[in-house]
């Protein structure tokens, strides 16, 4: 709606994964590195969390992005899944046809996949999304996943990506051998102020595409947005979004602390 008042090609704060639009602090590129490291060394199993909205699967598309031809991937987004559905959706991820249906064939099937990779030069590796959420049986399936290995190095590489609760339920006894296995781990925290202003700018110039964006923040505005979301990212594209619209109805270019309390209301549904 507002994109042709502020000469942008495409909204800027879409609350999907975009990585085109990763605003690379020096916490993000950290947790990048730490990803690459992880996979690129063959360490098994890597952990990356971080509260609600902080970047975690943008995150992660972007360290897909990064790899490689020599790195196969596979990305599991919903992990409300039974063991046998969690490696059938591994096999169909990576185009492979078991013999048959079984968990046994199944692995089988797996194992001589990371075999075959491993030979060729290849490494492999799996992204779960959400992983706190994934059920007891297959987080213990994951664990056993890792035992596909040679006698020096880890046939598959996982990384765990999820909410502080993912650290939670790994640290309890049930799990301890789960969290023995983990060599990587980077916490995600919201940006700060700065980042905050430099992220929200960012984005912008991104839906510019090179040209002068016709839009600017006053002061007392980008520090409403910053106390009220605390700098989650999320809630940061949802602000800005809403106060975006807000000062394209009242016809300005510049966003004021007033367009900023619009939005607030308009997100928690009052009227305003």
């Amino acid at each position: 709606m507002y994109l042709e008042y502020y000469g942008l090609v495409e909204y800027p704060f879409h609350v999907t994964p975009n990585p085109r639009f990763v605003f690379w602090t020096n916490q993000h590129r950290d947790a990048l590195d730490h990803l690459l490291y992880g996979i690129n060394q063959r360490k098994g199993f890597i952990q990356l969390t971080g509260e609600v909205g902080t970047g975690k699967t943008t995150l992660c598309r972007a360290c897909l992005e990064q790899l490689g031809d020599d790195v196969k991937t596979a990305l599991v987004i919903n992990p409300f899944l039974s063991p046998a559905q969690l490696l059938r959706a591994l096999i169909n991820d990576f185009g492979l046809t078991a013999d048959q249906d079984d968990m046994l064939s199944c692995t089988e099937t797996l194992n001589q996949f990371l075999l075959n990779q491993y030979e060729s030069g290849r490494n492999v590796v799996v992204f779960i999304d959400e992983a706190q959420n994934l059920p007891m049986a297959a987080m213990e399936h994951v664990r056993l996943l890792s035992n596909l290995e040679t006698d020096d190095t880890k046939l598959l590489q996982v990384v765990l990506c999820g909410q502080p609760e993912l650290a939670e339920r790994l640290a309890g006894p049930e799990l301890r051998q789960l969290r023995q296995r983990i060599s990587v781990r980077y916490r995600l925290e919201s940006l700060d102020e700065r980042d905050m202003c430099r992220y929200i700018a960012h984005r912008i110039a991104v839906a510019a595409n090179g040209n002068d964006p016709g839009v600017s923040f006053t002061d007392a505005a980008l520090w409403l947005i910053y106390a009220q979301s605390k700098g989650c990212p999320r809630l940061v594209n949802a602000l800005v979004d809403h106060a975006l619209l807000a000062g394209y109805v009242a016809r300005q270019h510049t966003i004021t602390e007033g367009c900023v309390r619009r939005a607030i209301q308009q997100l928690q549904g009052e009227p305003s």
